[in-house]
C-alpha cells in the first residue's frame, strides 16, 4: 500500500523503542565486525600485499536511506595495482564482501575468483553498490572484453547469514577462503 506523502505517522514519529532498538543492532554488529577485523592477521595482509595498511572498521547511515557498515582489509586503493577486500554491512541489504584488484596488478586472481563463484562487477565505479547489488550489474562469467574494458577489476559475493549465532563464524569462514586464495596467487 502506498504511503501518502502529505501524512506524518505521529505513531511512529512518538515510538522511543524503535531508535534505540535499531541503534542497539548497530552497535551489536559493530562489535561483531570490530571482532573480525581484530581476528584478521596483520601479517598475512602483507604477505597478500606489501602496501597494506591493515584494517578500518567505519560506519554510515545513508546508503539509500538505510545505515551500513564497512570493514576494510589491506586498503590500498589505487585503480592500477590497489588491493582492497571490503565488507559491507548494508541494514535490509545483507552483508556482502568485495575484493578490489587494480586493473594492472600482476598478479590478480582472476580465474580463481570466477571458480569459486565469485561476481564480476560491471558498474561504473566500485563504490556503486546499489548499482552492483540492486540492479545487478555484476556477472558470473565476465567475458575477456568485459575484463579488458573495466577502469577496476572488483568481484563481490554475497555471505548469506540464516541465524544470529552464525554471523561472526560465516563472515570469518569466507575472509579465510579468500585470504588463501590471496596467499597462493599474490603472496
Amino acid at each position: 500500500m502506498a504511503e501518502n506523502p502529505n501524512e506524518i505517522d505521529l505513531q511512529l514519529w512518538l515510538d522511543r523503542e524503535v531508535i534505540p532498538r535499531q541503534n542497539r543492532l548497530k552497535a551489536k554488529f559493530w562489535n561483531i565486525l570490530s571482532d573480525i577485523g581484530n581476528a584478521i592477521d596483520s601479517e598475512d595482509l602483507v604477505k597478500i600485499h606489501s602496501s597494506s595498511r591493515g584494517v578500518k572498521l567505519s560506519k554510515g547511515n545513508n546508503l539509500l536511506g538505510f545505515p551500513y557498515h564497512v570493514l576494510d582489509l589491506i586498503r590500498d586503493f589505487d585503480q592500477d595495482n590497489g588491493l582492497n577486500i571490503r565488507l559491507l554491512n548494508w541494514f535490509g541489504h545483507g552483508i556482502f564482501l568485495f575484493i578490489l584488484i587494480g586493473n594492472k596488478h600482476p598478479k590478480a586472481p582472476l580465474n580463481q575468483l570466477k571458480s569459486e563463484n565469485w561476481l564480476f562487477d560491471l558498474s561504473e565505479t566500485p563504490w556503486d553498490y546499489p548499482e552492483i547489488l540492486l540492479n545487478f550489474a555484476a556477472t558470473n562469467t565476465p567475458t575477456e572484453n568485459e575484463i579488458a574494458n573495466s577502469s577496476f577489476y572488483q568481484w563481490h559475493k554475497p555471505i548469506p547469514i540464516k541465524s544470529a549465532s552464525e554471523i561472526k563464524t560465516r563472515i570469518l569462514d569466507e575472509l579465510k577462503n579468500l585470504n588463501y586464495l590471496l596467499l597462493e596467487k599474490m603472496g
